[in-house]
């Protein structure tokens, strides 16, 4: 189904349907004015959960997921709401709720239809990265053991452009002239895992990483205002957790430890104490019951709230909300001889959750270490307000569900 088909027939069943059945079906074709501002208000209400929707599944890995389109549609529809109110537009707050389910059901419905059920069927032309994504679970990669198709239907053809052969490149513009979407190895492999290859990356394409100067003076305004926004929530659960953490061990109840940061600069962090006060601890990683972590200790790593206290690092320009977590001093010194362009992730600021915790997870070694900062490198590479939007409803989710907590 097209884009135009999905949209004007999601229109019909989201907007024109609750309408209808609301006010009769001549109120569609030949509305007052009031039924008017009706129907604008939940056409760009569905209109932009539509986008939203489109973007959020077929942009970001891991985007696939039904789970993500309940929050987008009653966000896009309370803010409609809210703009009512604020310029005093009188809309039917049972069509609002009415077209709201009904772009629910139909969102779903489309998903199931256009995602669930179905993976994309490349042809992977062999050389370079293109076997990578062999492997790969959501995709249906068939490896041509010889230049031709045979007549079979692919979705598209993938080939590694760094590492093709003349009969190579004149295969794939025969493919092209066919119609035929031709795709680069490396940028599927991308956008399906959420991942950029470190180890085959040079010095010469590392300067496609740098962020925008005008994004980060916007993340950095968006920060402030969504941690004011909170705060009314985060005090009260701040004296909370401070008031057990004291009770249970002696001991302060917020503990500071250097990390490195932006610029490969360090910096002070401050988390909610969750381990046993001592002084002597060496650095190291906290395993899978940890004997240090306290039972209070234990509930608030599971849920992220040992991290409230960088909210103040944000403040001071430390950290960002989202970002690559900062790591102590001796890892990154010993990442950094084991890694090729490790320390490229201080190009942002630092963030209290970030791409790589919620794809992956908590790291261990160096090797589940490299993972992690090749999800840093892509969240480096594509930082957008939109994926940044799209970290925070997987950092929800992830506390909801304890991924990666230790």
């Amino acid at each position: 189904m097209s884009k135009a088909m999905s949209l004007l027939i999601g229109w019909l069943f989201s907007v024109a349907a609750p309408l209808a059945i609301l006010w009769g079906p001549q109120v569609v074709v030949m509305p007052d004015k009031g039924q008017q501002t009706a129907i604008l208000a939940t056409s760009i209400a569905f209109v932009l959960s539509y986008f939203a929707i489109k973007r959020l599944l077929g942009t970001y890995p891991g985007g696939r997921s039904a789970a993500f389109i309940a929050p987008q549609v009653i966000a896009t529809y309370v803010l409609i709401a809210l703009l009512t109110l604020l310029l005093r537009v009188e809309v039917s707050r049972l069509l609002l709720v009415s077209s709201g389910i009904a772009a629910l059901i139909w969102f779903h419905v489309e998903y199931i239809l256009n995602f669930r059920y179905r993976r994309p069927k490349l042809a992977i032309v062999q050389g370079g990265v293109a076997c990578d994504l062999i492997n790969l679970d959501d995709i249906d990669a068939r490896l041509l053991r010889k230049l031709d198709l045979h007549g079979k239907r692919y979705d598209g053809v993938v080939a590694d452009f760094s590492a093709t052969t003349v009969d190579v490149e004149r295969f794939l513009t025969t493919c092209a002239l066919n119609r035929i979407p031709v795709y680069d190895a490396k940028a599927i492999y991308e956008s399906f895992t959420g991942r950029v290859k470190i180890n085959r990356m040079s010095e010469n394409n590392i300067g496609a990483l740098l962020p925008s100067p005008i994004f980060e003076r916007i993340k950095t305004l968006l920060d402030w205002c969504m941690i004011c926004v909170s705060l009314p929530v985060i005090l009260p659960i701040s004296l909370i957790t401070a008031l057990l953490i004291k009770i249970e061990s002696p001991g302060p109840v917020i503990y500071t430890q250097t990390r490195i940061g932006l610029g490969n600069k360090p910096f002070k962090i401050y988390k909610f104490r969750s381990m046993r006060f001592d002084v002597e601890q060496t650095e190291q990683f906290a395993g899978e019951g940890d004997p240090r972590i306290t039972r209070a200790g234990r509930v608030i790593r599971k849920l992220r709230i040992d991290e409230l206290p960088q909210f103040w690092n944000v403040l001071k320009g430390d950290m960002s909300l989202i970002g690559p977590r900062p790591e102590q001093p001796s890892f990154v010194a010993q990442f950094d001889s084991q890694i090729p362009f490790y320390s490229y992730r201080h190009v942002v600021k630092p963030g209290i959750t970030g791409w790589a915790q919620v794809r992956h997870g908590y790291a261990a070694d160096a090797d589940e270490t490299q993972v992690k900062i090749e999800h840093d490198f892509y969240y480096i590479k594509n930082c957008s307000l939109s994926l940044d939007l799209f970290i925070i409803f997987l950092t929800i989710k992830t506390v909801l569900t304890g991924f990666g907590a230790r």
